[in-house]
């Protein structure tokens, strides 16, 4: 009799100290706002996570509460490769083959001062703004006041998501999507080198920094969870750290229109330029390619370009195409609450604070670029061919994002 109670006693205090255990985690769980470090693979060229202990199979039919107690016991569960929890000393020569895998070093730096009041301000600002905006009912704009689960599957695909890292990404073309596609190649692990992820984001290959299998998208979830993936959307949204770039609308305009263009691009000819070419150039037959096109010394001039955007046929026939689709259409900034906006005229400063947030700044690094970008001061010479009238409606276009994301009106432009 005296074994047995004994031995009630010890389980009652083994729980005891089991829950407290529990509590002190997610504490620090809470602490570190919940990142997560269990990869999703979106696609083949993604390594699989480390395999980890089989539970028990139900035989009841899967369901999508069952889908959702998965989903948050990541958070809940510790040793689920959290990079901070013990290594047993007897498990060093796995450690050892492991390594060929290559687990990525995740301990946070230690940083001696906090970040700098004016960025902290900076980043309030401009989200106090969005939100006022959005509430603000003098700025009207298509799909402004519907709900997310109103915005359609294709709207979402410029949403990337790293669950390895608890971090959502909008990316804008013309905004250094380049580059912020290649950190969140590095972080999520999805290219592989000999096995080992790419580490350094110059070294990924353009081809595939834009190649739609290394990036786990919004839309991608209606393959894998169906009607219920917008649920599991928004405990995302909710969740993870939500951050987005953008500039001034006008100088993406010219980014766009330089890049695609005035660039030999054989296949934003055939799509767009020949389409310019007939319609506001006078040139009923244009070129077959790109190169017979600039053998002439023939392509759209950026007033063509600006008319093309104007003219109401251009939305009839096809949306926008991304390079200058406005940044409310791409990534929805009235239905999502970003936790970082950050703007390409303060790029370099906006990099840092970002990766420091995300807790990252140790594992990557934002590539610095010295390519030539457009600037603000070349506007008045790019819109000097472009009419006074035709600039106005231009802006209308536009001006959500303006509004939006803190730009002035470009009066200097808009009122000659």
């Amino acid at each position: 009799m005296g074994t047995s109670r004994m031995f009630h006693i010890f389980v009652i205090l083994g729980s005891a100290f089991m829950i407290l255990l529990i509590i002190i985690y997610w504490d620090d769980v809470g602490a570190s706002h919940l990142y997560l470090h269990t990869p999703v693979s979106p696609g083949p060229k993604i390594p699989h996570p480390p395999p980890q202990r089989q539970r028990p199979q139900s035989s009841r039919t899967p369901s999508f509460l069952s889908d959702i107690d998965a989903f948050v016991n990541q958070f809940l569960e510790p040793g689920t490769g959290e990079p901070t929890d013990p290594v047993p000393a007897e498990a060093s020569n796995q450690s050892e083959k492991a390594e060929e895998r290559y687990v990525p070093r995740r301990e946070w730096k230690i940083h001696l001062t906090p970040v700098a009041p004016e960025l902290r301000e900076r980043q309030e600002q401009r989200r106090r703004l969005l939100q006022e905006m959005c509430a603000n009912d003098s700025l009207v704009f298509p799909g402004k006041n519907r709900s997310f689960d109103d915005i359609p599957n294709k709207e979402l695909d410029h949403l990337i998501v790293d669950d390895r890292h608890g971090i959502i990404y909008c990316y804008v073309p013309k905004v250094a999507c380049s580059n912020w596609k290649r950190i969140m190649i590095v972080l999520s692990e999805s290219l592989l080198q000999e096995g080992v992820p790419q580490r350094d984001p110059l070294a990924i290959p353009r081809d595939l920094v834009h190649n739609s299998s290394m990036h786990f998208t919004f839309n991608k979830f209606w393959k894998r969870y169906g009607k219920f993936a917008k649920h599991l959307m928004k405990v995302k949204l909710k969740k993870y750290t939500k951050f987005l770039f953008v500039r001034d609308p006008f100088v993406r305009l010219i980014s766009a229109y330089r890049n695609k263009f005035e660039l030999r691009n054989e296949d934003f000819y055939r799509r767009f330029a020949q389409v310019m070419l007939r319609r506001y150039a006078n040139q009923p037959s244009p070129p077959a390619s790109v190169d017979e096109a600039f053998a002439v010394g023939i392509h759209p001039s950026f007033s063509h370009f600006i008319q093309y955007l104007l003219d109401p046929l251009t939305e009839k026939e096809m949306p926008f195409n991304e390079h200058w689709r406005q940044v409310y259409r791409l990534c929805h900034p009235c239905q999502i609450d970003y936790d970082f906006i950050g703007h390409l005229e303060t790029a370099e400063e906006d990099g840092e604070h970002l990766l420091r947030q995300l807790r990252v700044d140790n594992v990557v690094e934002f590539p610095t670029s010295n390519r030539n970008l457009t600037a603000s001061s070349w506007e008045a010479d790019w819109f000097s061919t472009v009419p006074v009238e035709a600039r106005r409606e231009l802006y209308k276009l536009y001006e959500p994002d303006f509004r939006l994301f803190g730009y002035d009106r470009p009066d200097s432009i808009l009122n000659e």
